[in-house]
């Protein structure tokens, strides 16, 4: 077997291998570390926070339905929700029907919605708004880190930290997860296998343990070895062979799989705190249908996974929180080709054992025309920040809100109180 450099594995195995590291500098900082490194006040609580990015701006009005406003009818003539077809959850806002699956969830009180939610920054750019949301700063360009990785930078710590404090599901890290903490992103567990393990063995892994065996660097044999190590303790529970709970089936799609595979992190006990993962298909400019189609299809996955989820999680529901966002919304009018355009407020969907749910939460602004923004949209009330800093304020015990979400002015009383 021919040797692989230890240069080339880095840059290579790190952008694109099954496991890829990120953190401050060429080497992951997370090697850099003592091997006293601190743990987190979620950690110590058995705290988790799965993040969810729906990429390309999925249609909060066709999700959560506000069914009593009689201009989404009049603005939506053919793709409209018909009130008789909305699963009704409070007498004005209804799911669509394709998100069965996550009305058990909000009945039994688990499951909130934060409607009119989004970025105060107007853009209509996927690249802008994607990374203002994920930065925490919206309008800002400058920001280098992401706001997920300062709500760990904003924890208190006590005790040991975990390599995997950090994990995306994904081939790069994405801009919500880097910063100064070290962060993982894993595509697939089962492609890592453990160099010497038998005919499971990937030459993903090799190059990983080939990264620490022929390097003299004297960082990537400090703390670095024990990073494999706890890829080992991964590698132990048998990626391949994990079976959900009994009777939960995740939809065999790359967003079901992503979703199964946090699932089975989180329940390996090596010490995640938060996790990411992202699902796209949202931007329905064309076609975008009613009850049927390609939106409806979209969401009876997206929800069919995270109910499958919730499921699979079991007991441990009580210490984990999800929330999702997205970009922005879409046009309150649909356009000339069955689709909706780049528009404004959104809808936030809040998952966990602690959620205060059966309900949708924020201020409704209205769809009458002189109530949207700039005449076309669904107008923002509740900042995105808000819901992900008390989020991130109750699961992960972030405390200093401004490091989070520096000019944010995001401020515990203002909480909408859904945790």
């Amino acid at each position: 077997m021919t040797k692989i450099q230890p240069e080339i594995t880095r840059r290579g195995f790190m952008k694109g291998g099954a496991l890829a590291l990120v953190g401050t500098s060429a080497i992951p900082s997370f090697l850099e570390r003592s091997v006293m490194a601190e743990a987190t006040t979620a950690a110590a609580n058995n705290k988790k926070l799965v993040v969810l990015f729906q990429r390309g701006a999925a249609d909060g009005l066709n999700i959560v339905v506000p069914y009593r406003e009689k201009n989404y009818y009049a603005m939506r003539p053919s793709i409209a929700i018909k009130e008789n077809e909305v699963l009704d959850l409070d007498g004005f806002f209804g799911l669509h029907p394709a998100m069965a699956s996550l009305k058990p969830l909000y009945d039994q009180g688990h499951l909130a919605m934060v409607h009119a939610s989004g970025s105060p920054d107007t853009t209509r750019s996927h690249f802008d708004a994607q990374d203002y949301m994920e930065s925490g700063t919206p309008g800002v360009k400058i920001t280098e880190d992401g706001w997920l990785n300062r709500a760990l930078q904003a924890e208190a710590i006590s005790g040991k930290a975990s390599a995997f404090r950090a994990v995306a599901l994904g081939t790069q890290v994405p801009r919500t997860l880097q910063g100064k903490v070290p962060a993982i992103a894993v595509s697939n567990l089962a492609d890592f296998s453990i160099a010497g393990r038998g005919p499971q063995t990937s030459a993903i892994s090799n190059a990983f343990q080939a990264m620490y065996d022929s390097s003299t660097d004297a960082v990537l044999h400090g703390t670095g070895q024990e990073t494999f190590e706890a890829v080992k303790m991964l590698k132990a529970a048998n990626p391949s062979k994990y079976q959900p709970a009994a009777g939960v089936v995740y939809p065999n799609t790359t967003f079901g799989n992503s979703l199964r595979q946090v699932a089975q992190l989180l329940k390996a006990n090596l010490g995640v705190e938060a996790a990411f993962s992202e699902v796209g298909g949202w931007d329905t400019h064309q076609n975008q249908g009613n009850t049927s189609g390609q939106l409806a299809n979209r969401l009876r996955e997206f929800s069919d996974t995270i109910a499958a989820f919730w499921t699979d999680i079991g007991n441990d529901a009580g210490n984990i929180t999800l929330v999702t966002m997205s970009e922005f919304g879409r046009t309150a009018r649909q356009n000339g080709t069955g689709g909706t355009d780049h528009g404004h407020a959104n809808v936030m969907f809040v998952l966990g054992g602690q959620v205060k749910g059966g309900k949708v939460y924020g201020r409704w602004p209205g769809l009458a025309d002189e109530q949207l923004n700039e005449g076309r949209d669904l107008a923002v009330t509740t900042d995105f920040r808000q819901v992900l800093g008390e989020v991130t304020y109750k699961s992960l015990g972030s405390r200093n809100l401004d490091l989070v979400f520096p000019g944010g002015r995001v401020d515990p009383a203002m909480f909408l109180k859904i945790l």
